[in-house]
């Protein structure tokens, strides 16, 4: 019988976004095929505690459910960078978790926001040798800073809208909207630089409405980027694979409210999603064709969602946002849009897991240290002046 791989399942986190990482980590869960993976689910508190528990699972399905952070339980744990022992160490107080000192197959991080999606957790996984799911660091980093990642894309040659940053303290908002008149005037879009799932975004109308929308986007990150308010179809296309990407059906949203917002995403459950979107097949052709390369551009691996604008007065397809870990709760796009392209949910999350095991395969082969060719030796370094 083959052996079981133990997939670590981190979900929670230090986010804004948290209570969203909760849905996705219990969607997956339930679609991880018991016969082939062990599952370790391991909550981040809002905190930062890592716990897990004989309780745990039980505990994540009633707090997903009522959109309610991890509650505290369990022994708390930590990953040590240390590639030598690639398994849970106990912390502290809590119950026996011998169990936890078996090494992990894989890790399977489920985070949504800074903390997780922003290449910490990938550099803490990196340093302790660990295979794990989605992008690297960099593209992890890039995907997660509004402002960096468009100008990436911008010298990649993507089309962009136009947007502009500010930092709170750095200027007063009568000289942030004097900026915004000169670079694409009102409407607009306040945002944090670092979050996603809509939290903490505002669509100002008016220059008096611009220090309030800069203060609610402050206080979740004091990196702000503001852009231009686009009439447009939103378009979302999901991208699969490593060094050959692929990406799926391109699908649309069509919110209910003004904007697709945190509520309209996750409380309302409102907005109307349309896979595959009607579209002329030269327009979906260049959206697939774009999320690839948008996917590319960070030199992302595994999994992305990218986000895009379909102007409606001049057709142009701008690209919004990627997404290098997507939301994947029952209603998230991610999923929706491989099922409509061939790949169901549970076949999904196996070929995620199979591009973490294959990336890790390739990374671990490379050179970590000089060793001249066979048969040349290396001349001893004189130092300078002699």
């Amino acid at each position: 019988m083959q052996k079981r791989l133990r997939v670590a399942v981190v979900y929670g986190g230090r986010s804004g976004e948290h209570e969203v990482s909760l849905r996705s980590a219990a969607s997956i869960i339930a679609a991880l095929d018991p016969h082939r993976y062990e599952v370790v689910p391991i909550a981040i508190t809002k905190d930062g505690r890592w716990l897990t528990g004989p309780e745990t699972l039980r505990l994540l399905q009633a707090a997903q459910r009522d959109l309610a952070p991890a509650p505290e339980h369990g022994a708390e744990v930590m990953i040590p960078g240390d590639p030598t022992h690639p398994a849970l160490i106990p912390i502290g107080r809590g119950p026996d978790v011998a169990a936890l000192a078996r090494p992990l197959d894989v890790v399977l991080p489920v985070l949504h926001g800074p903390f997780g999606e922003d290449g910490t957790i990938q550099g803490l996984l990196d340093l302790a040798g660990m295979p794990y799911v989605g992008g690297g660091v960099l593209a992890s980093a890039v995907g997660m800073d509004k402002a960096v990642m468009k100008s990436v894309f911008r010298d990649a040659g993507l089309p962009v809208c136009r947007w502009l940053v500010t930092r709170i303290g750095q200027e007063d908002a009568t000289a942030v909207a004097r900026r915004v008149d000169q670079a694409f005037g009102f409407p607009c879009f306040v945002k944090p630089a670092n979050l996603g799932s809509s939290v903490g975004i505002s669509k100002v109308k008016e220059p008096s409405a611009l220090a309030a929308a800069i203060d609610e986007a402050g206080s979740y990150d004091p990196k702000v980027v503001i852009e231009e308010a686009i009439d447009a179809r939103e378009l979302e296309c999901a991208v699969l694979g490593n060094d050959t990407p692929q990406a799926s059906v391109v699908g649309e949203l069509e919110p209910t409210r003004e904007f697709y917002d945190y509520e309209d995403k996750y409380v309302t459950q409102g907005a109307r999603i349309v896979i595959p979107a009607s579209l002329p097949a030269d327009v979906a052709a260049s959206v697939r064709s774009l999320a690839v390369a948008a996917f590319r551009a960070i030199d992302c691996s595994g999994l992305a969602r990218v986000d895009f604008f379909l102007e409606r007065r001049s057709g142009r397809v701008l690209v919004n946002e990627i997404n290098t870990m997507p939301g994947f709760t029952s209603i998230s796009m991610y999923p929706k849009l491989w099922e409509a392209s061939g790949l169901p949910y549970p076949a999904l999350v196996d070929r995620l897991i199979a591009l973490a095991l294959e990336r890790h395969a390739v990374r671990s082969r490379r050179r970590l240290s000089f060793s001249p060719p066979s048969g040349q030796a290396t001349a001893p370094r004189r130092r300078a002046g002699r």
